[in-house]
């Protein structure tokens, strides 16, 4: 089976917005950095499919010339579907003209930290406590995951 990679379409909403429940708790997501909710499900981005299947999704918003990648899940890890989906939004973003693709992650997601340098992306700030911030926003951040405590955010960029 091959892995393909398409734009999320209106008829994609209720397979998108399972995801999101099931990796963020719900829809609705801090953009971290900026203090402000969103509903990623009403968000650009792209699937993932094998098989039929989602094997991720990725979205992702424009501003300031630069494209934010808001959320990324792979539901079938192993297979492709991260890289793929960050080459999707990236090509995206150069499409755009946009001078940098850029995320901010939590210090316990070691997985992800790995993963995204691994791609390319460059650590360019600390957010010290600002996921204390978040969770203003969103009590249903976990205070710890893996037994490290969830407290800061880290900024990582590639420029385009």
């Amino acid at each position: 089976m091959r892995l393909s990679v398409r734009p999320i379409r209106p008829d994609d909403h209720d397979r998108v917005a399972a995801v999101l429940r099931a990796s963020w708790g719900g829809t609705t997501v801090v953009a971290l950095g900026r203090g402000e909710l969103l509903d990623a499900a009403a968000l650009p981005g792209f699937v993932a499919e094998l098989g039929g299947e989602v094997a991720g999704v990725v979205t992702y918003q424009e501003r300031d010339g630069a494209v934010e990648i808001v959320t990324l899940d792979a539901t079938l890890p192993g297979r492709g579907a991260g890289r793929a989906l960050l080459d999707a939004v990236r090509a995206a973003a150069a499409e755009r003209g946009a001078a940098r693709l850029w995320l901010i992650t939590t210090n316990d997601n070691t997985h992800a930290l790995r993963f995204y340098q691994r791609y390319g992306f460059d650590l360019v700030a600390l957010h010290r406590n600002g996921v204390e911030r978040a969770r203003k926003l969103k009590p249903a951040i976990p205070a710890a995951a893996d037994g490290i405590p969830i407290r800061h955010e880290l900024e990582l960029e590639i420029l385009l």
